[in-house]
């Protein structure tokens, strides 16, 4: 076995304990990079976990894992349509240090899935990313999003902003 192969599937609500796992796992690695931090997403039950692993059997968007034949997660993406106007938005993206670059071809491989998914719903691809995360706003650029000139305000923290990005598909 290569030293980074991994298979890429949906997530259902029996993923619950992994989803757990590799979400606290994400918020450790880039607390600014998702909308929930560790003390909330660590009072989380086992049903909200479960919801959050129905959402790759969902009609409505899509929840994938990147996962090793030994069974580790190393890596996720989802994307749900929040309103029409929208249309298809990129979230939930996080990608095991160790698999991390264009030699791994993870992020690649995850992202052609949700971009694949996408297709059906738009022309385009829409994400938001924490201004401090230039890590992650280069890895957006270098596979086709360019920033819009729209932010809106961090969540966890108003007075920084998530800006927008935007890969035409």
């Amino acid at each position: 076995m290569g030293a980074y192969e991994f298979s890429i599937r949906s997530t259902d609500d029996s993923d619950w304990r992994e989803i757990r796992d590799v979400r606290l796992e994400m918020i450790r690695d880039t607390p600014t990079g998702y909308a929930e931090s560790l003390e909330e997403a660590l009072r989380h039950e086992e049903a909200e976990w479960r919801m959050r692993g129905h959402r790759g059997a969902s009609d409505q968007g899509i929840a994938i894992a990147a996962i090793t034949e030994s069974g580790r997660w190393v890596g996720t993406m989802a994307g749900f349509v929040p309103d029409p106007e929208t249309g298809p938005l990129l979230v939930g993206v996080y990608v095991a240090p160790d698999y991390r670059g264009s030699k791994v071809g993870l992020t690649d491989a995850l992202l052609t899935a949700v971009e694949d998914w996408a297709r059906t719903e738009s022309h385009q691809l829409t994400l938001h990313v924490h201004e401090d995360n230039v890590r992650a706003r280069k890895a957006y650029e270098n596979r086709g999003f360019a920033a819009t000139g729209h932010s809106v305000p961090y969540n966890l923290d108003p007075s920084r902003n998530e800006l927008e990005m935007v890969k035409k598909l």
